[in-house]
Order: C-alpha cells, then structure tokens, then sequence
C-alpha cells in the first residue's frame, strides 16, 4: 500500500518538471514531509476539452487535492478516507475506481514514500515469552534524486447541500494506484505505489484514451530506480512534520538479520 509520502516542491518547480500550462493552486501548500490521507496534495491532471470552457484542448494543470477519492455517484464524502490506494490488478473493475480509471488519471508529486517493516517478535527472558513485533519506517526515494510521480486518479463529487453558485459545491480528491514491489523494495512491504516514468506522463495523463488502453504502463519501477533507507520512527505519528523524518538512521541488528 501507500499511506505516507513527502512532498516539499514549490509550485513553480512542478509546473516546470510536469509541462503544466494551467495552475490553479494559488499560494499553493505547505511543504509536507509526512503527508497522510485526507491531507491537501498536489496533483498533476489533464481536463479534457471543452469549447463552452475556452477549453478547445485538453489542458494540463497543477491543482490541490484531498488525498482519498470519493466517488461521483457517494451519498457520504467520508468514504474517501478508506479510498486511499487502488489495487491495478482490480482497478479497471472496481466500482468506485473504474469511471475515474476510464479517463480521470492523475499524477501525485512526491520525493518519496515511506512503507513499515514489520520486524519478527523475539524471545525475551527464558520463559518463551516474545516481544511485540516492532514496525521500522522506511524512507523509499529515487536513486537520482528525482521527482517520483506517483500514479493516481481523481474524481470531482458535488455536494448536494451546497448552492450551484457555491464555490465549495465541488470537492476534488484523489488516490494513489499500487502495484506488486520489486525484489530489493518486496522485502519491506508487498505494495507499492505505482510510478509513471516521465516518458509515459503524457500517455498517462490524456484524458481522450481510455484507461483499458493504458493497462500496459501498470508497470513496477525498474529495479535500483529507488534507494530505501531506514528513518526514526517519529514519521509513524502524523503530527510530526519535518525534513528531519526523511533522515537516514542506521539499521539495527535485528531489522538486518530478519
């Protein structure tokens, strides 16, 4: 799965790096070392055309969105926050991911992402009890150090209470689609987010090919695309915030001879 994430590009940064041509972020959001769902990200998304919108072609933009996607066709926006990650095996066929899969494909910019391993519980004393496993953070970041775009889709649900001439009658959000890990990342955790390559950004993006047709790019990162790294595990706690999480710590005996 995917439930951290950093994400501390400025604006102007992710419109250069994604060939955006609209921004509507504004002021944009903090940086954010921890990010974590039902948080504001950002998201790099093609609108498709729209003449009645002085839209004539799909347009790329940069937007703020909030991390848990929530269906169109939801009575309660609260089951986003359980609609975090979408599984590619199934993605295509889910009801509440399938509509946006078909043509609302997105990008999430992160500089990494963070997955625990859960350590095996050892024996203490000489009575055979065992101590609770312990679930160390990783900090999983490109080699190079890049840009990661995470694949995801994003919906648009409007709230019925809210008057048409209501600026918030419209809520943006969104989820990250993962996919089986690579060999060296597998040992961590099985998941991982997908990542689009920025070779295949624009066939991910274009909103006018359907999502059946894109199945071929649900592909893992390339093996030694991504470094991880052990970090403190004050990242566990969403209300620790910092560059500091995203530090290297060294790897205890154990965590190495699990």
């Amino acid at each position: 799965m995917c439930g951290r994430y950093a994400s501390s590009r400025e604006p102007d940064d992710l419109v250069e790096e994604f060939d955006v041509v609209r921004s509507e972020v504004g002021a944009g959001i903090p940086p954010d070392w921890n990010v974590a769902p039902t948080k504001e990200v950002y998201a790099v998304l093609e609108r498709p055309p729209a003449p009645e919108r002085d839209r004539p072609q799909a347009e790329r933009q940069l937007r703020v969105l909030t991390w848990g996607l929530v269906p169109s066709w939801a009575k309660d926006p609260s089951i986003g926050s359980r609609m975090i990650n979408a599984r590619t095996e199934t993605v295509a066929e889910k009801p509440a991911f399938r509509k946006a899969f078909a043509s609302r494909r997105c990008l999430l910019p992160a500089d990494g992402y963070y997955e625990w391993y859960a350590a095996p519980a050892v024996e203490e004393g000489g009575g055979g009890a065992r101590s609770k496993p312990r679930k160390q953070p990783f900090y999983i970041r490109p080699a190079d150090g890049g840009v990661l775009a995470l694949a995801g889709l994003y919906e648009i649900w409007r709230d019925p209470a809210r008057a048409d001439d209501d600026p918030l009658r419209f809520r943006w959000t969104c989820t990250v689609l993962t996919t089986t890990a690579e060999d060296a990342l597998g040992r961590i955790h099985d998941r991982m987010p997908l990542l689009v390559e920025p070779a295949r950004r624009d066939a991910w993006l274009d909103p006018t090919v359907s999502g059946a047709d894109r199945l071929d790019l649900l592909v893992p990162a390339a093996p030694g695309r991504l470094v991880a790294q052990p970090v403190s595990t004050l990242v566990s706690n969403v209300r620790n915030n910092g560059p500091e999480l995203t530090e290297p710590i060294p790897l205890t005996e154990a965590l190495v001879e699990a």
